[in-house]
């Protein structure tokens, strides 16, 4: 703002009198004081200036702890006359809030407590109006109050914990980490956040640089022995105003763990290790575990096992668990106790990781091993692994082929027998002799069969039989001259009617099952007798084939339509081998070129007709009319049957007629009742009359008619006997004796049809319910008595009981 007079009031004990006078005032001197005049009226004056301030800025310390407003300085106008007529107005960050100004007379204040790690300025604006008519006097022009920074903040770390490493046995002086820490505080003003580094706590191992905040290790490669201390808790602090007395401190803490380095080499856990070991263990097998320790972790703990002497180095191996570290001793060749009972072999263990720079005594440990075999009970061991045996396959039964031999391995040395594994002689072709283990042949042999077999022999101590092994016995048959060559396929060929003799008509080559040595030699020939010698000739090619030859220049079909010609087929063998072949020569008709045109003699007399594609299809036509035929015979007959419902007003809830009744209660002939009431009588019945007629029965009644006695007086004291029961007891003994007659007699009529008898019981005080048996249906009878029945039969008996002229 122009022409307007600044005040600020500064309590810094920093400043000089002259800086004070001049913060306060504002203002500018000249050596005459014309220039306090000057500077109201704004005129630049050419002369010498002592001492310049700027007007627009206003400094305020920060973190004022007074009970009162701050006073930060004064605004006053040139237009200020002291009438009370002008107005100071106050705009911009915080006016009205934390800035306030006396609108009379310009003094500026602070409202409350400010903190320049907040906000280190703020800018505001001032104008000055008339009070009375609002009209501003001069132009708003923009200030700024910057605040001066105290030590308030003490230093901070970026981690409240912080994490390294360095390797056991480092040098002195060698970088761990670094710590870095920040103040908030104004790097530009003073020292206060001028940062020194130092350590309270990790002395003597470790040591910080001031300035850098960088940890290094302070003691020397002796004394920095992981497998003495590993882990190591370091406070570094950091004091602002540049360590001084006074200044703000803030810390942190360093956790920092030495790592491994191959600095001890492994040792065994004893100085002479002992085992005793089987003598039938496998190769591979684990004899034992040699344990060593290494203070050392990781990698740097890792050991190789070598065996670098001793009489077992070729019987035993060891190699290095990589889970646990230790050394598995192993079977390398079969053991024999009758051999060699004990065995010493010489350890040695190192780590894989070589670095033994800081390694007091020798980087390997040396250790003993003495191992013990004990003796088993083994079973026989064969001389060799496997035999082999050649043997003709004319040989006679019972003739040995070869022998096995096996004995008993341990000092009791027992008996052995010998068998065939028959799973691998299912055909018993051979059997062995159980004391001397011969073998020799049960059944003929054949080469081209089976040219080679693979028995197993079994060898099984006597005295104790589940000590068995077996051995495997291969046995080739050689070959003899047993089979007779024959032709190589069947061969059919043909011959024109007209050619020229000694014409090729076919190739002919041999076969044999046998397998010579020197290879295959057969001669061919026609057989000595028979015509054929004059119609065609064979040319032997010397190379297991021969060519037939024509032996006439012209052949009839009408005469002779098919030739067989023998052919003999001889190899070279001994004893020599031979069999005859035909060979069978159509005649057929042949164009110029000399191809086939016709072979049938039929087809010559017969014109030509249809082919064979237009014979089926005649066939299969015949063949659908003769379907279409039935099928409509079937049709037709199906609908001259008559339906079972003959129309539709016959349908009444489904009820089918079929036109056949039987007699009712009036046909007296359908079923005699009288039967059942006299079984006796109904026994006097002619027998033959219930036989079926389309068979002669075989057997007579398994169970004839029993007639059982009357019970005499004197014998059997019982009461009176009403009719009706009686004539129920002759009822029941009736069925019961049908029921076994059907069950038992295969004669019984009918054989289709099931007899269905059913008693329902004596005693019934209602007696018999059926007509059958009454005088007569359209007699009158009275129903009156069905009321004594009981409620059930009353509607019954009304019913029953009514005229007909009720109805």
């Amino acid at each position: 703002m122009r022409n307007i007079i600044l005040g600020i009031v500064c309590l810094c004990v920093c400043l000089t009198l002259d800086d004070a006078l001049a913060l306060n005032g504002r203002r500018t001197h000249t050596a005459d004081g014309e220039g306090i005049e000057a500077a109201i009226r704004g005129e630049k004056l050419l002369k010498r200036v002592r001492r310049g301030w700027m007007w627009n800025q206003f400094f305020l310390q920060e973190e004022y702890t007074g009970s009162d407003y701050q006073y930060i300085g004064k605004l006053q106008s040139d237009q200020d006359h002291g009438d009370g007529s002008v107005k100071y107005v106050l705009s911009g960050e915080g006016a009205g809030t934390i800035f306030v100004i006396d609108e009379n007379n310009g003094d500026l204040h602070a409202t409350r407590r400010l903190d320049r790690e907040e906000k280190a300025f703020y800018i505001l604006k001032a104008t000055v109006v008339n009070k009375w008519t609002g009209q501003k006097l001069e132009p708003e022009t923009e200030f700024i109050i910057k605040l001066h920074d105290i030590n308030d903040n003490e230093p901070k770390f970026s981690k409240e914990v912080y994490t390294a490493s360095v390797p056991e046995r480092s040098d002195i002086g060698t970088s761990v980490t670094q710590v870095t820490a920040t103040d908030a505080d104004d790097r530009m003003y003073g020292n206060s956040a001028k940062l020194v580094y130092s350590i309270s706590q990790g002395h003597p191992y470790f040591s910080v640089e001031p300035n850098t905040g960088v940890i290094r290790t302070a003691l020397g490669p002796g004394d920095m022995d992981r497998e003495q201390r590993e882990h190591y808790q370091v406070v570094i602090e950091a004091k602002d105003m540049g360590g001084q007395r006074g200044g703000l401190t803030g810390s942190t803490v360093v956790k920092i763990t030495l790592t491994d380095v191959n600095d001890n080499p492994p040792r065994f856990t004893q100085s002479i290790y002992q085992f005793r070991v089987p003598e039938s263990s496998k190769s591979g097998s684990i004899v034992g575990r040699i344990q060593a320790t290494d203070k050392d972790i990781g990698k740097n703990s890792e050991m190789d096992f070598t065996i670098i002497s001793g009489d077992g180095m070729e019987m035993f191996d060891i190699s290095t668990d990589k889970e646990t570290q230790e050394g598995l001793i192993t079977v390398r060749k079969p053991l024999d106790y009758e051999k060699k009972p004990s065995y010493t072999i010489e350890l040695q263990v190192q780590n894989t990781q070589e670095y033994v720079r800081f390694m007091s005594s020798g980087p390997k440990d040396m250790a003993t091993v003495r191992l013990a075999v004990d003796d088993v009970d083994e079973p026989p061991v064969f001389e060799k692994a496997s035999y082999l045996y050649e043997v003709k396959e004319d040989v006679a039964v019972g003739t040995v082929v070869g022998s096995v031999s096996a004995m008993d391995p341990d000092r009791a040395r027992s008996i052995v027998n010998y068998s065939i594994d028959r799973r691998t002689d299912r055909g018993h072709l051979f059997n062995v002799y159980p004391m001397n283990g011969s073998v020799f042949l049960l059944k003929s042999l054949d080469r081209e069969t089976t040219a080679w077999h693979n028995i197993s022999i079994v060898a099984t101590e006597l005295n104790n039989p589940r000590q068995s092994s077996s051995v495997s016995v291969y046995i080739r048959l050689l070959d003899i001259n047993d089979n007779a060559p024959m032709f190589a396929t069947v061969y059919e060929t043909f011959v024109c009617e007209k050619t020229k003799v000694g014409q090729r008509i076919q190739i002919v080559s041999a076969v044999d099952a046998d397998e010579p040595s020197s290879g295959h030699k057969f001669s061919f020939s026609l057989a000595p007798k028979g015509t054929h010698h004059r119609n065609f000739s064979i040319r032997d090619n010397g190379d297991n084939t021969a060519g037939i030859l024509t032996g006439q220049a012209t052949y009839s079909r009408l005469h002779k339509s098919v030739y067989l010609v023998p052919v003999v087929i001889t190899d070279d063998g001994y004893p020599m081998q031979s069999s005859t072949g035909t060979l069978t020569v159509r005649v057929c008709t042949c164009d110029h070129e000399g191809n086939m045109e016709l072979c049938n003699p039929e087809a010559l007399s017969s014109s030509p007709g249809l082919s064979t594609g237009a014979l089926i299809a005649i066939l299969l036509c015949v063949i659908i009319l003769l379907l279409v035929v039935v099928l409509v015979t079937a049709l037709k007959h199906q609908r001259k049957q008559e339906p079972l419902i003959i129309s539709k007003e016959d349908v009444r809830d489904n009820v089918v007629s079929y036109n056949d009744e039987g007699g009712g209660e009036e046909d007296t002939q359908a079923f005699d009742i009288g039967a059942l009431r006299h079984p006796a009588a109904a026994a006097a019945l002619d027998e033959g009359a219930k036989q079926r007629r389309d068979i002669i029965p075989t057997d007579t009644l398994l169970y004839p008619t029993v007639h059982h006695p009357a019970p005499a007086p004197s014998t059997l004291l019982m009461p009176p006997i009403s009719m009706a029961a009686r004539d129920n007891g002759d009822v029941c003994e009736f069925i019961n004796q049908r029921v076994m007659e059907n069950d038992c007699n295969p004669t019984a009529p009918p054989y289709d049809s099931l007899a269905t008898y059913a008693y329902e019981g004596a005693g019934s005080v209602a007696e018999s319910l059926s007509s059958l048996g009454s005088a007569s249906s359209e007699a009158e009878q009275d129903y009156n008595y069905l009321s004594d029945w009981g409620p059930r039969f009353r509607k019954l008996a009304d019913l029953y009981g009514a005229e007909d002229s009720d109805f």
